[in-house]
């Protein structure tokens, strides 16, 4: 059930530009008390790391993805070692995550790439990372802003769930939204120290609660101003 306070949710059509900036703010401080400490779910100790268990996530859990990396990071520790890696071997470790063989290919094809544009190194721009086999915009914000503490907005399903329930994107009627329009239009209304620990709130928040199927409203710390609550 919904409390009655006199954050009650706005009427369909009728919030203001301002009020909805407002209300996102509001909204949002909620979510910095409700997830205080929020961090990647994904185990990693370097950039590399975090890139080949970012571009694994694709399709399945992080849970599981932390469950193949131990064995993965532990036989192919560098990027030199995954560039010349037998794509059998890499297919065997990775099998459980599904898309196995597709996803070896790209870690391959990653590696490679790294080991002979970038030295070894995992680069920290958005082009560079996006020029690489299988990293898209949300892998290369995931990494910029975890790995680098360089601002990135990672805008994956629950981010997309959570700001259309929500409201805080113009979009959210659309039964596809575009994840670089949305990436830029809830961007534009936080700073961007604020970015990386926005998206990590909002998967938590869409993984604890928001649920895709059957939200649960009635525990739900924002029913009170969300305009999707029942």
């Amino acid at each position: 059930m919904v409390s009655e306070t006199s954050h009650s949710a706005p009427a369909t059509g009728r919030e203001s530009r301002k009020a909805r900036l407002e209300r996102m703010h509001a909204e949002y401080a909620i979510l910095c008390s409700t997830y205080p400490e929020p961090e990647c779910a994904l185990h990693f100790e370097t950039p590399l790391q975090l890139l080949i268990a970012t571009v694994l996530s694709a399709q399945t859990t992080d849970k599981r993805v932390n469950t193949v990396t131990p064995e993965l990071f532990a036989t192919y520790p560098s990027c030199s070692d995954l560039a010349c890696a037998n794509p059998e071997d890499v297919e065997r470790i990775i099998r459980p995550l599904g898309f196995y063989r597709t996803k070896t290919k790209h870690l391959l094809g990653l590696a490679q790439v790294l080991a002979s544009r970038f030295d070894g190194e995992v680069p920290s721009t958005m082009d560079e990372l996006t020029s690489l086999p299988g990293v898209g915009r949300k892998t290369a914000n995931v990494v910029l802003g975890n790995a680098f503490h360089i601002p990135g907005f990672p805008v994956d399903t629950h981010v997309m769930r959570v700001t259309g329930r929500l409201r805080w994107r113009s979009d959210w009627r659309h039964a596809n939204p575009n994840p670089v329009a949305i990436e830029r239009e809830i961007t534009a209304c936080f700073p961007p120290e604020q970015w990386t620990d926005l998206s990590h709130r909002l998967i938590l928040h869409g993984r604890a609660i928001c649920h895709a199927r059957k939200p649960d409203c009635g525990i739900c710390p924002l029913a009170d101003s969300c305009p999707s609550a029942r």
